[in-house]
């Protein structure tokens, strides 16, 4: 895809979002130079699935922007995602959550993390359902070297936008009942939802950040 197009294709999404949402740049699979026209074009956050390929376009790019980890994190890649992320958004389980805060003390950081939020109840894609959400968050909250800032939710996928609108509605309302716990050490104000093809109805049911790849570089 030309770099041209790139850009153009920036700034038709930020002209038309809120200054209050946060666009993403889902950059998976692509290549630094890709990434860099659309932190040109005014993308100031990049979404990464892989680490490797994260820290390869961040060695390249540098602390410019911000790195969001939005795939699943494995294990045997959290010590290299604390070093690299700003934002881990996919964090599923107590046992990868204790993974990132032993990585995290271990470099004197306080990861931000997102509960993600299996808002379809499908059995082949990770997060916690949301009627788990609470006990995961509990769970999570004690852990000294994270801080957990809100939840993250992906939703079936499908080609009608508005066949999404019930998943990204029922994660806010599970965002506003963690919120009014009032935990500590969770803050509650950052909600993840939407991708290229849903993200006006996300916008509209409360989502501040959208995860953005093919309106932006193009089919891969």
């Amino acid at each position: 895809m030309a770099f041209e197009n790139i850009r153009h294709n920036v700034a038709k999404i930020l002209e038309e979002i809120p200054e209050s949402v946060e666009l993403v740049a889902a950059a998976k699979t692509r290549t630094p130079e890709e990434i860099q026209e659309a932190i040109a074009a005014g993308v100031g956050t990049i979404g990464e699935n892989y680490v490797q390929e994260a820290a390869r376009a961040f060695g390249i790019i540098g602390r410019d922007v911000k790195w969001h980890f939005i795939g699943h994190l494995q294990k045997n890649k959290v010590k290299k995602a604390v070093e690299v992320f700003d934002l881990i958004e996919t964090v599923d389980s107590a046992s990868i959550a204790e993974e990132i805060d032993k990585r995290s003390r271990a470099i004197n950081k306080i990861m931000p993390v997102l509960i993600e939020v299996n808002s379809g109840r499908e059995p082949q894609k990770h997060g916690v359902f949301p009627e788990d959400v609470r006990k995961l968050v509990e769970a999570v909250a004690v852990l000294p070297n994270i801080k957990i800032k809100g939840l993250m939710t992906m939703g079936p996928f499908s080609g009608n936008p508005e066949d999404a609108r019930p998943y990204f509605v029922e994660t806010r309302k599970t965002f506003g009942r963690i919120k009014a716990l009032g935990l500590c050490n969770v803050e509650m104000d950052t909600l993840s939802m939407g991708m290229t093809n849903s993200y006006h109805v996300a916008i509209e049911e409360g989502a501040n950040v959208i995860r953005v790849g093919t309106k932006i570089f193009g089919e891969r």
